[in-house]
């Protein structure tokens, strides 16, 4: 007869938009008990369940679920990196975004179902500045915006639109300079975001084709933008074509380092934290034991054909716009042609 694993759940009673107090006893009516025998610890102060966590891994739990928040899910996991200990996710938090991005099912039944089976995978995980990431890490306009969402008080989608909504036009570019293996260039962008993982949380996908399973993260450096291309921008992260907007460039990488000229904010799975000039990013290949959907590939999720269409209309209304510019350009430049002419 196979030994049971062993599970620990931690569960945090504060984070996330869902009360938690019913899931003892759905953990303990779902789990299979001839698999697992386990135990379920709630947090009681910020960093306990990295301490719990950590713990865990020294008395050698086979898994560890973290019941919360990404904010919950990134403290546990960056305490059980290279070690035989896995981590499970019910997601229960605003974004999901490693949940997400993993088809692990929101509903919390069925979550506990995909423990069940119990498929574990190595996958990899990022680095920023020396603090762990599991989905996305960047600076510029999602690090403020991260600081602007962390003071608000209450958390959730309708939170993060109205902040972006609020002060997106009023935020101005950087220039940074970044460095790889293929060399040195500088941008003027409204962010850099570097992704393990495919989106922020909420379906927005920032890095549509990454995967946590090639060794590289994606770097995505937005340009500057006008309140014309904001709908557009929006409409291609919810419908996973960023990549193809001309005011985006991507590139895969290993590690890369950043160079900015004032200090500011970074965030690390939506976690801001304020940090200096420099920055550096890089990926840790196969370093986290995680439970996965046996059921679906990583991120399975299809363009959505009423986004499409949006896209569309506002592409080409874009396009309209250009030519008229263009258009107008040509009439001033007549315009002063004439003049001059005219002033001889």
């Amino acid at each position: 007869m196979n030994k049971k694993k062993t599970i620990v759940f931690i569960l945090n009673p504060h984070s996330g938009t869902h009360s938690k107090v019913q899931m003892p006893a759905l953990i303990d009516s779902t789990l299979d008990k001839e698999k697992f025998c386990h135990k379920v610890v709630f947090t009681e102060f910020a960093g306990h369940a990295a301490d719990i966590a950590r713990q865990c891994v020294e008395e050698h739990v086979d898994i560890v679920v973290a019941v919360g928040g990404d904010g919950t899910i990134n403290e546990v996991a960056r305490s059980i990196v290279h070690s035989d200990t896995a981590l499970g996710i019910i997601p229960c938090g605003s974004g999901n975004g490693l949940a997400r991005h993993l088809c692990i099912p929101l509903e919390p039944h069925k979550a506990i179902e995909i423990i069940n089976k119990a498929k574990i995978e190595l996958l990899d995980y990022g680095v920023i500045n020396d603090l762990p990431f599991f989905c996305t890490c960047g600076m510029g306009f999602d690090a403020f915006i991260s600081l602007k969402f962390a003071e608000a008080g209450k958390r959730g989608p309708l939170t993060y639109l109205e902040n972006v909504l609020k002060e997106g036009l009023k935020y101005k570019p950087e220039t940074y300079t970044v460095m790889d293996e293929t060399g040195t260039k500088q941008y003027n962008a409204f962010l850099i975001a570097c992704a393990n993982a495919s989106q922020y949380g909420n379906n927005a996908y920032i890095a549509p084709k990454a995967t946590m399973t090639d060794g590289l993260m994606d770097v995505i450096i937005m340009e500057p933008f006008t309140a014309f291309d904001a709908p557009q921008i929006s409409i291609d992260m919810m419908n996973r074509t960023l990549d193809k907007n001309s005011k985006i460039k991507t590139f895969r990488t290993k590690r890369i380092h950043i160079h900015r000229n004032n200090p500011g904010a970074i965030h690390f799975d939506g976690d801001p934290i304020m940090t200096g000039t420099d920055i550096d990013v890089h990926i840790e290949e196969k370093g986290i034991r995680i439970i996965t959907n046996p059921d679906e590939t990583e991120d399975a999720r299809q363009p959505n054909q009423m986004l499409n269409a949006f896209s569309l209309f506002f592409s080409n209304i874009n396009n309209v716009r250009e030519d008229i510019e263009k258009q107008s350009r040509r009439i001033q430049a007549i315009n002063k042609a004439l003049l001059r002419k005219l002033t001889r």
